[in-house]
């Protein structure tokens, strides 16, 4: 059985991520600040709810400790848990969005790090964003050059940092990124595009079911390997 830990997964992507990686058979263990619906999520999925907020560092002690305590280990962990921050660029707003895009991966992994070394497979896959790529910003052909979303960009260029620079360190655990592809949910509602979030689910759980011989520190999307 594989045990999987997903954050943000009460909705969109991370709800869809889940859903699938149940339906294949996985352990999955449904990340969420809000218990209620959390709970709800878990219920409904057949997946295990454990109360986790990326960006305060005793939820996240707490949820790998409860994952531990009752499997003994982790083989898949998906860094879903994240934010448009697309308001005001100020020193406040910066902080949350890195707190919450790029913040939040060390201290969850950081956490993690002991559950995957037990795994014979352990896999990391960070939900970051073509946005944080320079080359598809600063390419007039993507429709990312003509999206003024600073604090969005530059923290899911430092979430994808994150996961070479893991994947550097830690050469036994699998550490990729995915770019999930414009996708219909709470955080795009307000640009009214995006495709089905089950759709985008699957570039994720691609990544999420690598076996141990694959590519390591990367970002992907739905094609392959991009550029960034």
């Amino acid at each position: 059985m594989t045990i999987t830990l997903i954050t943000g997964a009460n909705k969109g992507i991370g709800y869809e991520t889940a859903k699938q990686l149940v339906e294949r058979g996985h352990t999955v263990y449904v990340g969420a600040r809000d218990t209620v619906r959390g709970e709800k999520a878990a219920a409904d999925l057949g997946a295990r709810f454990v109360r986790l907020d990326v960006t305060d560092d005793a939820s996240v002690r707490e949820a790998l400790a409860t994952v531990g305590a009752a499997e003994g280990r982790l083989d898949v962990l998906v860094h879903n848990a994240g934010i448009l921050a697309a308001g005001d660029i100020d020193g406040p707003g910066a902080l949350r969005a890195f707190d919450t895009n790029a913040v939040g991966i060390v201290r969850v992994t950081e956490a993690a790090l002991p559950l995957l070394r037990e795994s014979s497979n352990p896999t990391v896959v960070t939900v970051s964003s073509s946005m944080g790529s320079f080359w598809a910003v600063t390419n007039p052909e993507r429709p990312e050059s003509g999206l003024p979303l600073a604090l969005y960009a530059a923290s899911k260029a430092a979430a994808t940092m994150l996961t070479v620079q893991y994947a550097k360190a830690h050469p036994g655990i699998k550490f990729n990124a995915v770019e999930p592809g414009a996708t219909a949910t709470d955080m795009t509602a307000a640009f009214g595009i995006g495709r089905p979030a089950e759709q985008s689910a699957r570039v994720v759980v691609r990544l999420a079911t690598l076996g141990p011989d694959a590519p390591t520190g990367t970002l992907q999307d739905e094609n392959g390997l991009l550029r960034w």
